[in-house]
Formats: structure tokens, sequence, C-alpha cells
């Protein structure tokens, strides 16, 4: 088999590797159809330290090849997509259901190799039998999917509110398509004119170019009073951060998916003031299945 293993920051090479063998209770997926992510960008220039070499890659789908003993959920042949993140079990944490932020989770592609090759080994709880009729290509968005679900659950959202999403990106479409789903009217914000485009082809009711400026001006024009009910904020920057505190009503609630890696400056008076909620949403627990 061949496997892409990053050695450094910008060091990524195609290499023949031993595939490898699955012990009890794991399982060998042949790789059908892998995503890429800004986690796997910032792994790749080194602002996100792994232990190298690592093979990246973390959202994929696949057949099973091979199974360890005691493995019953999948037999070879099957079609999964892959959950990469499993924790302990064991902890406090894990034992009162919070397995996402379990001190010992596990991130394939990260802390353990990925997909970025013909054949991974992941634990058999990692897979998931895929439906009949769901094309590789959309299923390999199961995983962004189930952190939007999340974030969008985070925010407790009812029919007929009014939801910004901060960023155009995977994460911020998904997202966009989930507000729907559940009745809410969504405004997008976002930087680039061809996302905001695609984000209003895919059903946001208005968008708007951060570059723009006027967010709560933008907010109270789309929502009708104060602010919308509610911000999904999934750009991962410190900008971002702002523009959704700026984008949501007094009373209301801000859910945060994104990563930033820069300090983030928030003016806590504000949101003490309007009695603004900041909710952090860290990947998903039972969302993926």
């Amino acid at each position: 088999m061949k496997a892409a293993f990053l050695h450094g920051p910008r060091d990524l090479r195609i290499e023949p590797a031993p595939p490898p063998k699955p012990a009890a209770g794991d399982v060998v997926v042949r790789v059908a159809v892998a995503g890429l992510c800004g986690t796997d960008l910032r792994i790749f220039t080194g602002d996100r330290p792994v232990r190298y070499p690592r093979v990246m890659g973390h959202e994929f789908v696949g057949r099973v090849e091979a199974v360890g003993d005691d493995v019953t959920r999948v037999v070879v042949g099957d079609r999964v997509a892959v959950e990469p993140n499993y924790s302990c079990g064991a902890c406090p944490l894990c034992r009162e259901g919070n397995r996402n932020l379990c001190l010992a989770r596990v991130a394939i592609g990260i802390d353990v190799d990925g997909c970025f090759a013909d054949v991974a080994r992941v634990p058999e709880r990692c897979c998931w039998p895929a439906p009949a009729g769901v094309a590789d290509e959309d299923l390999v968005l199961t995983e962004p999917l189930a952190v939007v679900v999340r974030a969008v659950d985070r925010a407790a959202v009812r029919e007929g509110q009014t939801v910004a999403v901060v960023g155009v990106g995977t994460l911020g479409l998904l997202a966009l398509q989930v507000l729907r789903a559940r009745g809410a009217r969504v405004l997008c914000v976002g930087r680039t004119g061809r996302r905001l485009e695609l984000a209003r082809e895919l059903g946001a009711a208005a968008v708007h170019a951060a570059r723009d400026g006027s967010l709560e001006a933008a907010a109270r024009a789309f929502s009708g009073r104060e602010g919308v009910d509610a911000v999904i904020e999934t750009a991962g920057t410190p900008e971002a951060v702002n523009h959704a505190l700026e984008l949501v009503r007094p009373g209301g609630r801000v859910v945060l998916t994104g990563l930033p890696h820069a300090p983030s400056a928030v003016s806590f008076f504000s949101v003490v003031r309007r009695e603004v909620t900041i909710i952090g949403s860290m990947i998903y627990q039972d969302e993926f299945a």
C-alpha cells in the first residue's frame, strides 16, 4: 500500500508502507473517499503540531477489508463512514456522557495515522454502516455535519427564529442547511463573494459581506428587532467571534464551533450588559450516528 506521510511542516511524501493488520477490536478500511479540511491544512503547515511522521486525514468513507478478533459490528465488505474521534470510556467525563470532552480522546489523523492512505486501521466502534443510496462523496461529509448538528442543538434554535451563520466554509454551509431544515431564517456572513453566492443558492434568506461592516444594522434589518436570536460561528478566527457578538440580540445565544489560534479580545461588558449566552461546541457526542 501507499500512504501520504507528513515528515514535517509542508514535507508531505507519498511512500510505500506495510498494510496494517487489525488487532482485536480493530477494523481495516480500504479508503474510497477522503475529505480535506482546515485542520489538515493547519497540520500540514505546522500550525497544529503532531508527531512525525504522520498520515493525516480524518474524514473518510470506505469498505471493510479485514476485521480483528471480537469484531461484531461490521463484516468484510461493509461500506462504512468512519467516526474519527474515540474516547477512553472510563473517565468521569465519559461516564457523564461527555465523551467529546474526554482528556484521553484520540483523534484519527492527528494522534494516530489517518486516511490519506490506501487503507486505514480504526477501532470497530468508529465504523458506522453506510445507508444505501447515499453516494460516497456525500457520505464523507458526515463528520463535519455531525459537528454542525451538535452546534445547532446547543443553540436551541426553534422554528421561526432568526439565526446568523458566521463563516461560509464547509461548516457554515452545512449549518445553513441544518438550520433551514429546523425552520429557521438564516443570515450568512462571510468574506468571499462566491461562497456568499453559494449560501444564497443553498437557501440563505440573506447574505452579508463582513468587509462591508454594519453588522449590527444588517442583523437588525434581517431580524426586524435588536439582532438575531442566535449565531453559529464556524470560522474560528478572533474577528468571527466579535462579528457573532455584533449580530446577536440582547438575551440571544452565540455558539462557537471554530478554534481560534490567536487570542480574542471580547467586550465582556457588552456580553454581561446584554445577557448574551456564549456556548462552546466541541465536535460531537452521538450526533455522528
